[in-house]
C-alpha cells in the first residue's frame, strides 16, 4: 500500500485503500492540533455568528480565539438550561445555533435529577459517521482477518419521547441506529454484524436480545468479535444467555421461533436464516446446561479475537467477570465519546486497559482544558478560570475537559475528568480519569453524592413512625450481580427496641430511595433492565465508629476525617460485610416512563 499509516502497528500496511485514506485523515489532524483548532472555532463562530447566545456577549462577529476567549463565559448544563427549555417548548429562534435544531439527544442525569438535553443539528451525525469511519482501519492494523467473519455486537435503541414543542428527544446511540446512516450503511467486509438491524432497532429489549443471541449462535463459527456499547451491556447478554439458552436451544432444534418475539420485522428477518439444527442445539445445550460459566465465550464462538467494549472509567469494575468469561481475550474500548460531542479514538485499541488512552481529534469540536490539581487556579466566578487549549496541554496532568460544538455549545463543561497520557504526532492522548462528581455507576446510569443524600432522606421518612433515623451511610455499586445494583450500608438509630421498623418497611425503604434517583437509573431498572433492584445493608451499632478507626490507624487525620459516600477498598468491604444484621431489596419495580421528559 502507497500510503503509510504512520500508526505503530505490528502488523504492518493498511488493509485496504479506503483504510489508508481514513490512516492517512489521523495522521493530518494530529500533526498541527493547533491549526486545526483555530479553523474549526472559526468555522463555529462563523456559521453561528448571528445566534441569540453569541450576540449576547458582544462577539460583534469575531472570529478570533482571542476575543472568543475574553468574552464567552465557560458554563454548566445548569447555566443553558432556560435556553436549552425555550427550544424544548418549541421556540424555533437561532439560539444556539444557526442550523435548525433536528433532535435533543439526552445525556445522563443531572445535579436536578433528570436527563439533560442536548440539541444538535443534522450535520453533527456528519461527524459521528467520519469518527466511526476511522475505528476499523486503525483495529485492522492490530488485528488481521477481520474480513473473513461477523461481529456479534449486542446493539439496543431506547426509549425516546418528544419535547413540548415536538421535537426528539433520545440517546445519542438510538438516534444513530435509526439514522440512514446507520441502516442504509454501505457493505463493509470488515464491518459486518450477525445481528439484522430489525433486531438493533426493536424498541423491546427482550426481543431485540434474543434475536441477537439467537443469531449469534448460528452464526457462531464465523463470529471473529463479540462486543456492546459498555461492559456492563456484554455482561448483561451472556447472563441473558444463561437464563434463556433453553428456548434457544429449542429454536435452534426445530427451526422455530420463541413466540414471544412478536415483531414482524424480526420473523420476517429470523425466517430466512432459522433452519433446524440438531447439531448445533446439542452444542448449545451442552456448553450451558452446567454450573461451569469459565471461558463461556470462547467455548461458543471459538474464533473470537477480542472484545470490543468500553473498560474505562466505571466500566473497569466488570474487567475480572469478563475475563473469566472469556478467558482473559483482549478487551478493545475503541472510541470516546458522549450525548455532547464525539471526541477521538484510542490509536492502541488492543492495549491493557490500565493503559488505554485516546486520541482526540481536532477537527471534531473545539477543545479547551480546566487544569486540576494544586497549581491548577481558582475556578471561583469572581475569578474565571484560565483554559487551556488542546496544543498546550501537558504531560502526566489531570484536566476537566470542555468544549465547543458546531452545533452551538460554547465552552460546556462535560464533566470528564482526563489524564494526559502522552501524545500522537503533537495531539494529546488522554486516559479517562472519571466522570466529576460521579459516586455510583452500573451502566449508563450517574448518581452523585447530593442525589444519593436526598434519596436516603426520602427514604428515612418512612422510618419516622417507628422512631428510628439513619446515624450513617455508605455505598458501592455491586458488579458482581448481573445486572449490577446499588447497596446501600445503614447504621440506624432505633430509639424502642420493641418498635423498631419491620422487614416489610425496610425493604420499602429501598424502593423509596430508588424512587428517588434520576430517571437514567429509573429506566435502567424498567425498561433496559439494565439495573437490578436496590439493596439496604444494615450494620451493627458501632460500625462507622470502626470505619474510622480503620482509617486513622492507615494514617487519616482524625480531625479531617469524612465518612466516605462510597467504598470499594477491599477491607472496608469485609469489615462493613461482617457486621450486617440485615439485607432488604426493593419489593417492586420503580414508577418510570418515557414521558418524564419536560
Amino acid at each position: 500500500m502507497a500510503v503509510d499509516s504512520g500508526l505503530p502497528s505490528p502488523m504492518g500496511p493498511p488493509a485496504s485503500e479506503r483504510d489508508a485514506k481514513a490512516l492517512q485523515l489521523i495522521e493530518e489532524m494530529t500533526r498541527n492540533p493547533g491549526a486545526v483548532q483555530e479553523k474549526v472555532l472559526r468555522e463555529i463562530l462563523s456559521q453561528n455568528a448571528e445566534t441569540e447566545y453569541l450576540r449576547r456577549y458582544g462577539l460583534g462577529g469575531a472570529i478570533d480565539r482571542d476575543t472568543f476567549k475574553a468574552r464567552v463565559p465557560v458554563v454548566t448544563y445548569e447555566d443553558l438550561q432556560p435556553e436549552i427549555q425555550r427550544i424544548a417548548n418549541g421556540d424555533r429562534s437561532p439560539i444556539f445555533s444557526s442550523h435548525p435544531i433536528s433532535e435533543f439527544l439526552t445525556s445522563s442525569g443531572t445535579s436536578a435529577g433528570e436527563r439533560k438535553l442536548m440539541p444538535t443539528i443534522h450535520e453533527e451525525l456528519d461527524r459521528r459517521q467520519l469518527l466511526y469511519s476511522l475505528l476499523m482501519p486503525v483495529m485492522n492494523l492490530y488485528v488481521p482477518g477481520l474480513d473473513k467473519g461477523k461481529g456479534l455486537y449486542f446493539l439496543f435503541v431506547k426509549a425516546e419521547t418528544k419535547t413540548p414543542g415536538g421535537l426528539v428527544a433520545r440517546p445519542v446511540l438510538t438516534s444513530y441506529y435509526k439514522s440512514e446512516h446507520f441502516k442504509t450503511r454501505p457493505y463493509d467486509p470488515y464491518n459486518v454484524y450477525t445481528s439484522p438491524n430489525a433486531a438493533i432497532l426493536c424498541p423491546d429489549s427482550f426481543q431485540s436480545m434474543y434475536a441477537q443471541m439467537l443469531c449469534g449462535l448460528l452464526a457462531r463459527r464465523q463470529v471473529l468479535r463479540v462486543g456492546a456499547v459498555f461492559a456492563s451491556g456484554l455482561l448483561r447478554a451472556i447472563r441473558f444467555l444463561q437464563l434463556h439458552w433453553p428456548q434457544l436451544a429449542h429454536d435452534i432444534r426445530n427451526g422455530t421461533l420463541n413466540p414471544r418475539i412478536t415483531d414482524l420485522s424480526i420473523q420476517d428477518c429470523m425466517h430466512g436464516v432459522l433452519k433446524p439444527d440438531p447439531d448445533l442445539a446439542d452444542f448449545v445445550c451442552k456448553q450451558c446446561e452446567g454450573e461451569n460459566w469459565d471461558r463461556i465465550i470462547t467455548r461458543i464462538w471459538p474464533n473470537t479475537k477480542y472484545l470490543d467494549v468500553i473498560v474505562t472509567g466505571a466500566m473497569a469494575q466488570y474487567i475480572p467477570t469478563l475475563d473469566y468469561y472469556s478467558g482473559g481475550l483482549p478487551l478493545a474500548c475503541t472510541m470516546y465519546a458522549s450525548s455532547e460531542c464525539y471526541f477521538g479514538l484510542n490509536l492502541k485499541p488492543m492495549s491493557k486497559p490500565s493503559e488505554v488512552s485516546y486520541t482526540i481529534m481536532p477537527n471534531m469540536a473545539y477543545f479547551e482544558f480546566i487544569l486540576l490539581g494544586e497549581s491548577a487556579p481558582s475556578l471561583s466566578r469572581n475569578s474565571p478560570p484560565r483554559l487551556v487549549d488542546l496544543a498546550d496541554v501537558e504531560m502526566g496532568k489531570e484536566y476537566e475537559l470542555v468544549i465547543t460544538t458546531y452545533a452551538g455549545l460554547c465552552r460546556y463543561r462535560v464533566g470528564d475528568i482526563l489524564r494526559v497520557a502522552g501524545f500522537h504526532n503533537s495531539s494529546p492522548q488522554f486516559e479517562f480519569v472519571r466522570r466529576k462528581n460521579v459516586l455510583l455507576s452500573v451502566d449508563s446510569d450517574k448518581t452523585d453524592e447530593a442525589e444519593l443524600q436526598k434519596a436516603i432522606e426520602n427514604a428515612s421518612v418512612l422510618l419516622r413512625e417507628f422512631d428510628t433515623s439513619v446515624v450513617e451511610y455508605t455505598s458501592y455499586a455491586d458488579t458482581k450481580t448481573i445486572p449490577g445494583h446499588y447497596v446501600i450500608f445503614w447504621e440506624l438509630m432505633v430509639r424502642d427496641p420493641a418498635n423498631s421498623p419491620s422487614r416489610d418497611m425496610l425493604d420499602r425503604c429501598c424502593l423509596a430511595m430508588e424512587e428517588s434517583l434520576n430517571s437514567v437509573y429509573r429506566q435502567g431498572r424498567v425498561t433496559d433492565n439494565s439495573i437490578g433492584p436496590l439493596e439496604i445493608r444494615v450494620v451493627k451499632n458501632g460500625t462507622f465508629e470502626k470505619l474510622m478507626d480503620y482509617a486513622i490507624s492507615r494514617g487519616a487525620s482524625i480531625n479531617q476525617y469524612k465518612v466516605p459516600r462510597c467504598v470499594n477498598f477491599t477491607p472496608i468491604m469485609e469489615l462493613l460485610d461482617s457486621r450486617v444484621t440485615s439485607a432488604h431489596f426493593s419489593p417492586a419495580l420503580l414508577h418510570w416512563t418515557p414521558e418524564r421528559l419536560h
